[in-house]
């Protein structure tokens, strides 16, 4: 499989495309975002493009499958525990918060009406996209840069959530499975090969920050309002697609030890690292190269 330089720049061109627009439409950090219209809603309908409706049936979607391990209106939480701005503009450290004051509101309090264009939250909700919405993006990355090359096979990264498409290398793609997604690609980890659909990881050594001198991350236990607390500080899903994949990945972190009876079943093979670098491999996930 072959791709010329003029075919790889149409589909690097149609991925950034894809991303800059639900980036317009989703980024919780942009004043001119359809998501920051709607959660300045306050209880009144607010238009909305297919775009974010979109996103935001995929976030709902992705509460119901987890029982809302995985909830849209942890916004309010995130701000709360200091991550209220672009990351690379936070403030390593700060004062003191009050961790878990608020309840999260729950993807209940969302309604989207699509035949009329418009979403609603209720008072108090502020929806974050950051997680969905990133890998909502790659899989449409993806598919549009297949498209833009008309042959072939593409694979696009975001941060951590890798989407396939098309036809992939003799073998599949090698894909390095690392906790922190600034890892190079030649560095020290497990290689794994997709053929096909996404692979995410989500981890709580990334996106981490501290305020009165107490360390947070930015995956928030909905049932808590606060910073997950729980036995794994990272885990690595292969599904169908990269949202599916990215949905099951941030479930384990916040289902903690909960995860591998939920996974199994569903047969998502993962990765799961404890906090002390225990591995678990569950649902076919392959062995270390020996």
């Amino acid at each position: 499989m072959t791709t010329t330089s003029a075919g790889l720049e149409l589909a690097r061109q149609a991925a950034a495309e894809s991303v800059a627009c639900l980036d317009l439409a989703c980024s919780r950090f942009r004043e001119d975002s359809e998501l920051s219209a709607l959660n300045r809603g306050a209880g009144a309908w607010v238009a909305v493009g297919d775009v974010l409706l979109d996103a935001l049936e995929a976030a709902i979607w992705a509460a119901r499958v987890t029982d809302g391990a995985v909830d849209l209106t942890v916004g309010r939480a995130l701000r709360i525990v200091g991550y209220d701005g672009d990351f690379s503009a936070l403030p390593a450290d700060g004062a003191p918060i009050p961790l878990g004051a608020e309840k999260v509101p729950g993807w209940q309090t969302v309604d989207v009406d699509r035949g009329r264009g418009r979403a609603r939250v209720a008072p108090g909700t502020e929806i974050d996209l950051g997680s969905t919405a990133k890998a909502l993006a790659a899989d449409r990355a993806a598919a549009l840069a297949l498209q833009a090359v008309g042959s072939g096979g593409v694979l696009v990264s975001l941060g951590g959530d890798i989407a396939v498409a098309g036809e992939a290398p003799a073998g599949g793609w090698p894909i390095l499975v690392a906790e922190d997604e600034s890892a190079p690609l030649d560095g020290p980890g497990e290689v794994v090969l997709v053929e096909g659909g996404g692979l995410a990881t989500s981890s709580t050594l990334v996106r981490r920050w501290s305020r009165g001198g107490v360390a947070l991350h930015h995956i928030i236990d909905p049932a808590t309002g606060g910073p997950v607390r729980g036995p794994w500080r990272a885990a690595t899903v292969a599904a169908a697609t990269c949202l599916e994949a990215n949905v099951a990945a941030t479930a384990a972190i916040v289902m903690g030890e909960r995860a591998e009876e939920w996974l199994r079943p569903r047969q998502l093979p993962a990765l799961l690292i404890g906090v002390g670098g225990e591995s678990v491999r569950v649902a076919g996930w392959p062995g270390p190269a020996p």
